[in-house]
């Protein structure tokens, strides 16, 4: 299978002031090539730089005339040597009339989207347009079905370096959380640190030398109108009414010592942190404005398959989706709350079989049932059977 491919890439120089991206092309690229299959890309063309303007940005227009401009022009001149369109695209960068132009040329369109449940209270119209979406989170499927939107539940589009398939020769005595701060993962990891878990930190913005910020433009009277207006269409007026309120609530700080924050590791020291520490841990926890109630959101995250196939013995947060990706408790342990994250520590950390178990099991599982090969050979079996 020949894929066109629109997964976030850009043109190589500095990266755009937008959260991290750079790994999806990298991840996706090398699974099509182990899948035996193809992809091709549309030269010169900056995808990410579509989720850099606001939505009603006259740059954001200007950017979608030209990149599906771009994107046209090459399929017409390639339509031979390309099978699908396989995209990651926000609903912002989506022209209807360029995806329609597509799938009338015979090309299936197939888009790829995460944090659904983060996002969305309802789909956007915009991915009604597509023959399929991919959809990694259980817990958005009944959303997807719900509005009527052709899907597939597959896990993240994750791929591992082949020299990290097997498991770590060796084991540091650490207990390790990477990842970004927010307030939810800062009070939990707060609340198992007062309960003496010494679990080491690391990633952007625990130390403040090395968070990441942002400045957004400010924006004008009629964008803030357009944008309240996309809120209300994407989350509903309970949503609306929910993200005001909660722009006000007070957020009592978190206190982390600063003994348990590390410095955030390059990509080959994450790697072996990942692999060797005694336990890896996940966070599946996400902040929201979509409801008002204090339920704290949970689904599964790009980790929980990382984590594994790298060979680590993985402790994650308990979401809806993990017992149809794992088998709880041999391949992957799971927590719900402070407590039991402490307690799975400390049962873990006095089981030196128990560790080489979900090592060996967590990983042949995700390797061989979660792997991009796996999700692409069954889409192109939805797509063309």
């Amino acid at each position: 299978m020949r894929i066109l491919l629109s997964f976030l890439q850009d043109l190589d120089t500095k990266p755009h002031t937008i959260p991290a991206y750079r790994f999806w092309p990298y991840y996706i690229k090398n699974g099509i090539e182990e899948a035996g299959m193809q992809w091709l890309e549309v030269p010169g063309l900056d995808w990410a730089a579509g989720l850099v303007p606001y939505e009603n940005d006259p740059a954001l227009q200007k950017w979608k005339e030209q990149a599906w401009d771009k994107t046209l022009t090459y399929i017409k001149a390639n339509r031979r040597y390309i099978d699908i369109f396989l995209c990651y695209l926000y609903p912002k960068q989506i022209d209807l009339q360029a995806i329609k132009q597509i799938r009338a040329l015979g090309i299936p369109c197939v888009n790829f989207y995460c944090d659904n449940v983060r996002s969305f209270t309802k789909l956007p119209q915009e991915f009604k347009v597509f023959d399929l979406v991919w959809v990694p989170e259980f817990e958005a499927l009944d959303m997807y079905k719900k509005a009527g939107v052709a899907h597939i539940n597959l896990s993240m589009p994750m791929w591992v370096d082949p020299r990290y398939r097997t498991c770590p020769e060796q084991e540091k005595s650490s207990i390790s959380f990477i990842g970004s701060k927010d307030y939810l993962r800062a009070q939990l990891l707060a609340d198992a640190i007062s309960k003496e878990l010494p679990v080491q930190i690391r990633g952007n913005g625990w130390d403040n030398s090395t968070a990441q910020v942002t400045i957004s433009p400010a924006s004008n009277f009629s964008s803030k109108i357009k944008n309240q207006a996309n809120l209300i269409r994407n989350s509903g007026f309970k949503g609306f009414a929910a993200y005001h309120l909660k722009r006000y609530e007070k957020i009592t700080p978190a206190n982390i010592p600063c003994e348990n924050i590390f410095e955030k590791p390059g990509f080959e020291e994450y790697v072996r942190l990942t692999r060797e520490s005694s336990i890896t841990l996940g966070i599946n926890r996400a902040p929201t404005f979509h409801t008002f109630n204090k339920n704290i959101l949970t689904y599964s995250r790009l980790r929980d398959l990382e984590a594994p196939m790298l060979g680590a013995c993985y402790l994650t947060e308990y979401t809806a989706g993990l017992p149809h990706l794992y088998e709880l408790g041999t391949e992957i342990e799971t927590y719900t709350d402070a407590a039991e994250l402490v307690f799975k520590c400390r049962e873990l950390a006095a089981s030196k079989s128990k560790r080489k178990e979900l090592r060996i099991k967590g990983q042949q599982k995700a390797l061989s049932a979660h792997s991009i090969p796996q999700s692409l050979q069954k889409i192109k079996s939805r797509l063309f059977n």
